[in-house]
This record gives C-alpha cells, structure tokens and sequence, in this order.
C-alpha cells in the first residue's frame, strides 16, 4: 500500500447528530416539522444538495399545508438555511469512531500517503477535521465540491490518486458506502468499508469490496 483515499462522515467522523441537528434549524426556520436520526440517515452520502432535497420530501405534506411559495423557491431557501446552520454546529454533535486515529496515526507511521475525499463541501470538511484534530494526517483534502462529478463516479478518486502521486492499483478507498466502494472499483482501487458506517441504510456486505473492516487501524495490517 502506498496510499489511502478515506471518507469522512460515516467512516472517520460520525456526524449524523450534526446533519439531523442543523437540518432542524432548517426545517424550523421554515416552519416544517423536525426530523429524527432514522429518518436522515438513509439519505446521507450524495451531498449536501441531495441531502436537503430529500428531507424536504419527506416533509412535503406538512409544506403544502404551511407554504404558497414555489418548490423552486423553498429548496433554494432550505439549501441556504441548512448550510448556514451546519456552518455553525460543525463538529458539535459529532464523534471520531473508535480506530480512526489510531488507523491515521500507524498508516503514517508506515509512510501511507493520505487523503480525504468526501461528498461533504471542502470548507465544511476542513473545518471538520480541524475540530476532530485530524487534518494533520493529510496531504489532500477533496470535498463534493472539489471536481466536477461526486462519488460514486470515479472521477474524484482518479484525481485523488493524481495528486497523492500514486497508481490506483497501489492505492486503497476506504469508507463506508456504495458511493465509496463503486467510485474505488471504478478507479482501480483496493476497496475497504467500514461496518459501521451509514450506507442508505443498506448492508454494507452487499457492496463490492477487497476487505470490511470494524475499525480503520485493522487496515494496517495490510
């Protein structure tokens, strides 16, 4: 192994108390009723847009009883709600799973050149890691932003392996759902997934994959 490419929310950080807590801010400022941590995690993965996008929907009952305005309208006022409300608790709510540390520490200790790649916004994502204490463990820091197409297409991970200066047949994905492990296959990568992640609520076994992992530093034995 020369290199890594790790996500992040379900993988290295759990965040979901962040998302449900931030979406609520959300929903609240537009007066729909709130939303629990079984209803968000399913839809967790495809990026901020698509997150917001499906919550709305799973609030439209209570919108068409409350709003006139146009869905146009109301998606573009959710997205700036939530994003402003998620700038301001991220981190607050959230944990670094047991092993993620330790994996990143060891991992660099072996000379494993590492990166993050997530579909989650680059600003949010450093910030993120700042607060957890783990963007020191990285050369690169790619968001749902950073290319013109998101996991699951392999694009950010070709790019991902560009800039770590390794071949994908050297490097390992690491993370946590479909969108991880088809984006690594596609690329060329070893794929290792976590159990423990989020995944749309689906079986993480399903999913192609080299190795499932219970924590990041068994990956470390490889």
């Amino acid at each position: 192994m020369k290199a890594a490419i790790i996500d992040l929310d379900g993988t290295l950080v759990d965040t979901m108390g962040d998302f449900v807590a931030a979406l609520n801010l959300m929903l609240r400022e537009l007066r729909y009723d709130s939303v629990a941590r079984a209803d968000v995690e399913p839809l967790v993965g495809k990026g901020s847009e698509h997150l917001v996008a499906e919550v709305l929907k799973l609030r439209a009952a209570t919108a068409v009883k409350t709003h006139t305005l146009g869905p146009g309208y109301i998606q573009m006022a959710a997205m700036t709600a939530y994003q402003r409300h998620y700038r301001s608790i991220n981190g607050q709510h959230s944990r670094v799973y047991k092993g993620a540390l330790e994996g990143l520490q060891a991992l660099t200790a072996r000379g494993v050149r590492l990166a993050c790649l997530t579909n989650k916004p680059l600003a949010p994502a450093q910030d993120l890691l700042a607060a957890k204490g783990l963007a020191g463990y990285f050369s690169h820091v790619f968001g749902g932003d950073s290319f013109a197409r998101k996991k699951p297409d392999p694009l950010p991970v070709v790019r991902t392996c560009e800039a770590l200066g390794a071949p994908p047949s050297d490097t390992w994905m690491v993370g946590d759902s479909i969108n991880d492990a088809l984006a690594g296959r596609a690329a060329g990568c070893k794929v290792a997934l976590v159990r423990y992640g989020y995944n749309h609520g689906q079986p993480i076994d399903t999913a192609p994959h080299d190795l499932l992992l219970d924590r990041i530093d068994e990956l470390t034995n490889r």
